[in-house]
């Protein structure tokens, strides 16, 4: 096959999910055209502005929506706007074109003639349809349209959703099913899962009849809106959106849609009933009751006329308040906090696995509906093998990246224990089927085993198991676990092959503390007597939400400074002995990176980071300053970007600003502007999943290259009493402005006082431990400080900090 490279893409449509798609492949540094139709009041109108109106409206809603969808903003110049009546033509440029525009058969079919007319050949169509047959599309069609057309089903919004459905028609090219898929992959950060032509794919089909499923046992159970949430989210492993937040996100005209299509395409699906529409969502429907879209759907929100309460929707001030609507009476109330003794007692469980095991045993309302609710899923699931895909792993992986489930149903099915659970569900009047039995009675107890850190799924065609696709690059730390190299309560070190160890943890928001300090500790000393380096990476939903606060602030609360001092002490030299190390140290962190977890992303020899990794010192916000070296580790690099051309003050500056305000990067790309990143050095990687083998990889090529242990450094240029009276000038403007509180300045003065290397009277050379040393002091007494504890503690309960 010819090797195929993508230089430019094409966009047909610019609403909701077409503006963000193309933003998204301009995310990746792809020149993007992006079409819509000319409104019809421009029809006969000589004037671009007007005729592209449309497409240009849509775009600024897009860059202007939140979550952004970019990792920079930047990179919208890749796009260029057009018109079908004028630019079509322009597509004859394009290698990849993607049609994204309303859900009619008829006005796909008419684009595509019109498409098939002007592409050149050779060149990519696909649809992003999620209802209409995608071997419907294509009728009519040229033979070379039809062998490089198929199915690219996004999910929205496409820059956070990971899935990638690829849904190819029989007379699709093989090749160009492979591409996509390996596309997708690698350079769009996808899960790709190959999907079959069937009503709503994979995970639209399993996550719609989840709902589906849990709106009639809200009727069987007795259950209120309010209880359903409070059980289906981060509890189980699902986004906090739960059901019917999630509902209302995506919009319930659209999930009505979904289901109806699944019943009236689905005649032999053995749960249709299932799919039929309950008479209170039909009623919403015809109310325009639709979600977010709306204003109201599921619930709704309202402001109070004051901070106290009891005012009417729409009033001026007061507080917002989120109202619940109440199925029986389709009247909205305040919400209400469930209480389920099964569930309190399985919140502390960190362990997602343990967790499950547990909800589904209890003896209480929550364990009955969580066993109703999973006998039903794993019964649904069972039946749509071979039906929707061949392979248990693709539904798993559907759902993971699609609708963010933490794990797959298959494998919760094993967590809670296939044959015992099939039992129980034959016991409750739930059908399995057929292979699932077949599979037990031939020995195989489990859908997914591993064997040497090789992820292998149950294929029920082969009665045996086989790789999952891509085990060599999606390599994960857990997968290992089974034969560690060492542990300890929190961390597990393992062997990842090549002569490479691997570090992982598992803590409350993998927060660290004493026993990830001695871990990283102990993999660092490990890798140094028998490996070639070491990667420190974890699978949770976060790498790291940073330092353990809870620990610092019962140590400052009971006034053990010396036990903080010495806490402080060992972070310290932990960061440092990441950075000091006689073998290569590479992070590869994802998601949340903050505080802590940053400190160690700026001492690794490289980091590898997700794309969506969302990283940044923010210490300042809880009344504290950088005290794991991050201080001292933007004052190096302020004094490695002095040039003799600028102020020396205007680097060191900048990197205050940016511990005193606390930014986080909103993405890996945001993370080198910020400096947190060093480009040339540190990696992006697209795809989560390949963090680990990327990071394994720069392992090797660090330790080939002659991998030499740096030297602490002696020289690091402080400026003293030249920078901190233009710094102090600077804290005092913002808070007699109102922009910083007392407390604010209090800390940024501290803060100041480190960056410059205290109150010397001119510029000065000084050691790295000279500046950590200045950092805990500074951290030390903040600990002290009232307002601090009061937002540290505020953190601990409620998640976010006092503003005091």
């Amino acid at each position: 096959m010819t090797k195929r490279t993508i230089r430019k893409i094409a966009v047909l449509g610019s609403g909701v999910m077409g503006s963000r798609i193309a933003c998204h492949f301009a995310g990746i540094g792809l020149p993007v055209l992006l079409l819509d139709i000319v409104p019809a009041d421009a029809k006969d109108s000589d004037n671009k502005a007007l005729r592209n109106k449309i497409v240009n409206d849509a775009l600024q809603a897009a860059i202007k929506s939140n979550p952004s969808p970019v990792y920079h903003k930047d990179v919208v110049k890749r796009i260029t706007t057009g018109n079908f009546d004028d630019n079509l033509k322009d597509i004859a440029t394009a290698d990849w074109v993607i049609e994204v525009v309303v859900e009619r058969l008829d006005i796909k079919k008419q684009l595509f003639e019109k498409v098939d007319a002007v592409r050149k050949p050779g060149t990519l169509i696909t649809s992003n349809t999620s209802g209409i047959p995608i071997h419907l599309l294509n009728e009519g069609r040229s033979d070379d349209f039809k062998k490089h057309f198929c199915g690219t089903h996004f999910f929205n919004p496409p820059r956070y959703l990971r899935l990638l459905e690829i849904i190819p028609t029989p007379e699709t090219d093989p090749a160009i099913v492979d591409f996509l898929m390996d596309y997708g992959d690698r350079f769009l950060g996808k899960t790709t899962v190959l999907a079959k032509d069937t009503p709503a794919f994979i995970a639209n089909r399993i996550g719609v009849y989840g709902i589906m499923a849990i709106f009639g046992l809200i009727e069987k159970m007795g259950l209120t809106i309010d209880e359903v949430d409070s059980l289906t989210g981060p509890i189980i492993g699902r986004p906090k959106s739960a059901t019917f937040r999630t509902a209302d996100v995506v919009g319930i005209d659209t999930l009505v849609k979904v289901a109806k299509g699944v019943y009236e395409s689905c005649p032999q699906d053995e749960a249709r009933d299932s799919f039929r529409i309950p008479g209170w969502l039909d009623k919403m429907v015809a109310s325009n009751w639709l979600g977010d879209k709306t204003g109201q759907g599921f619930f709704r929100k309202v402001r109070n006329s004051s901070p106290t309460g009891g005012g009417r929707e729409g009033a001026g001030g007061g507080e917002k308040e989120i109202l619940t609507l109440d199925l029986n009476t389709m009247e909205y109330g305040p919400r209400q906090k469930p209480k389920f003794s099964s569930v309190d007692a399985a919140k502390p469980i960190d362990d997602l696995k343990q967790r499950l095991k547990m909800l589904v045993a209890a003896g209480d309302k929550a364990g009955e509906f969580y066993r109703q609710f999973h006998y039903g899923l794993f019964s649904y699931i069972s039946h749509r093998i071979p039906e929707i895909s061949d392979e248990p792993y693709r539904i798993d992986d559907a759902m993971m990246a699609g609708f963010g489930w933490e794990i797959g149903a298959f494998e919760s099915w094993d967590v809670l224990g296939v044959e015992r659970t099939v039992k129980a569900m034959k016991e409750a009047g739930y059908s399995v089927a057929p292979w699932v039995d077949e599979m037990i009675a031939g020995g195989h107890k489990t859908f997914y085993h591993f064997e040497n850190g090789r992820k292998l799924s149950y294929d029920p065609a082969a009665k045996t198991y086989k790789p999952v696709p891509g085990g060599a690059d999606f390599i994960s730390i857990a997968n290992f676990a089974s034969a560690p190299v060492w542990k300890n309560g929190s961390c597990t070190v393992v062997d990842l092959g090549d002569e490479v160890l691997g570090l992982q943890w598992n803590t409350k928001m993998n927060s660290i503390g004493g026993d990830v300090l001695s871990g990283i500790g102990k993999a660092i000393e490990l890798a140094e007597k028998n490996y070639r380096g070491l990667v420190i990476a974890n699978e949770g939903p976060n790498f790291s939400a940073g330092a353990n606060v809870g620990m610092i602030f019962m140590l400052a609360i009971e006034q053990e400074y010396d036990e903080l001092d010495m806490a402080i002490r060992m972070f310290q030299n932990t960061m440092m002995r990441v950075r000091y190390s006689s073998v290569p140290v590479v992070v590869a962190p994802h998601a949340l990176a903050l505080g802590g977890a940053c400190e160690m992303s700026l001492h690794a020899d490289k980091v590898c980071a997700a794309a969506e990794t969302y990283t940044g010192l923010v210490e300042l916000g809880v009344g504290l300053i950088p005290g794991g070296g991050g201080t001292k580790e933007f004052v190096l690099r302020s004094s490695d970007e002095m040039h003799e051309d600028e102020p020396e003050t205007i680097t060191l500056k900048n990197r205050f600003l940016t511990i005193a305000t606390a930014k986080v990067a909103t993405s890996a790309h945001e993370a080198y502007g910020l400096g947190i990143y060093r480009k040339g050095l540190d990696e992006v990687v697209m795809n989560q999943n390949r963090r680990v083998a990327e990071a394994k990889r720069s392992v090797v090529e660090l330790q080939e290259s002659g991998y030499v242990m740096p030297v602490q450094r002696r020289d690091v240029k402080v400026l003293g009493r030249t920078a901190l009276g233009t710094l102090y000038s600077g804290i005092h403007g913002m808070h007699t402005a109102g922009y910083a509180t007392d407390h604010d300045a209090l800390v940024a003065r501290k803060l100041a006082y480190v960056m410059c290397g205290g109150d010397l009277s001119e510029p000065t050379l000084v050691s790295e431990q000279y500046l950590l040393d200045l950092e805990r002091e500074a951290f030390l007494s903040l600990c002290g400080e009232r307002k601090t504890l009061e937002r540290i503690q505020s953190v601990l309960k409620g998640g976010k900090p006092v503003r005091n």
